[in-house]
């Protein structure tokens, strides 16, 4: 997922990746899309590479994953953190022709196109053509990314929206493109869509370790490179940033995120 425009990018963006990774809920969202043995998968906008590791475990024995990512220095990282015979890593940028890296049974595609507000559907149609007739693709991404809470103020909330609404007009960042992800293989004539909505950032009483650095490290680097003035603050970003941090680690907090996945077939002819 990350390209040269990612806003997400710090010095501890791999750390966060990692931390907030789930294999458990990536096995059962792979089960659930159709992944079997022997499958040659793709693994688009693969991060740090940990996914794959995950991954690879469903479709031993003879299956293999390739992960593609256009951050080089990530791909660095998951070569030598994942790398290993029937998982290999590429560095590709997912918006342009892929054909050199071969055709794949299954391709995973989760939390990326978020970052590409108005190019998803043609990423979608582009990957799709690595994908060999009758294969599957597996969509997962999240709609009113980082915007459902309860429990904030008015500046808070108010803040909060307007720095996801700068951030989809000056990084093309889209908090709902899980709502549109059915649309995108119904219009390239997928068969047998399924869709699974369920509940993501589940937060409520006191956070776990790895909640509050995912969420404050988000808002830190997101709201930091927005380009949003702060004008509910005297005190700017940082009095902002100190709100949002004591919001979160009140227990009377309630957060979500709902998750949306879709799966598909290729059509043979």
């Amino acid at each position: 997922m990350q390209h040269p425009e990612y806003f997400m990018e710090s010095n501890e963006e791999t750390l966060r990746l990692e931390m907030k990774l789930d294999g458990m809920i990536v096995q059962k969202q792979a089960h659930w899309a159709g992944i079997k043995p022997g499958m040659r998968v793709a693994d688009m906008g693969c991060g740090s590479g940990k996914t794959a590791i995950y991954l690879h475990k469903l479709v031993q024995p003879n299956g293999e994953v390739v992960g593609v990512d256009s951050y080089k220095k990530r791909i660095e990282y998951a070569k030598n953190h994942y790398g290993k015979k029937g998982i290999e890593f590429v560095s590709k940028d997912i918006r342009e022709p892929l054909d050199d890296i071969g055709m794949f049974d299954f391709i995973w595609v989760r939390f990326v196109l978020e970052y590409y507000r108005s190019k998803s559907f043609d990423i979608v149609k582009n990957i799709s053509r690595i994908l060999k007739p009758g294969g599957i693709i597996c969509l997962i991404d999240l709609d009113y990314n980082c915007l459902r809470h309860f429990g904030l103020s008015n500046r808070l909330k108010k803040t909060i929206y307007g720095i996801i609404k700068t951030l989809e007009k000056n990084a093309d960042f889209d908090p709902y493109v899980g709502i549109k992800l059915y649309s995108f293989l119904y219009d390239l004539g997928y068969q047998d869509i399924d869709v699974n909505l369920s509940p993501h950032h589940l937060i409520f009483g006191k956070a776990k370790e790895k909640e509050t650095f995912n969420w404050t490290k988000k808002v830190e680097v997101a709201a930091k490179k927005s380009g949003y003035p702060f004008g509910e603050y005297k005190g700017g970003y940082e009095e902002f940033f100190e709100e949002f941090k004591q919001f979160f680690s009140d227990p009377r907090r309630f957060t979500y995120t709902p998750i949306i996945s879709c799966r598909g077939c290729k059509p043979v002819n």
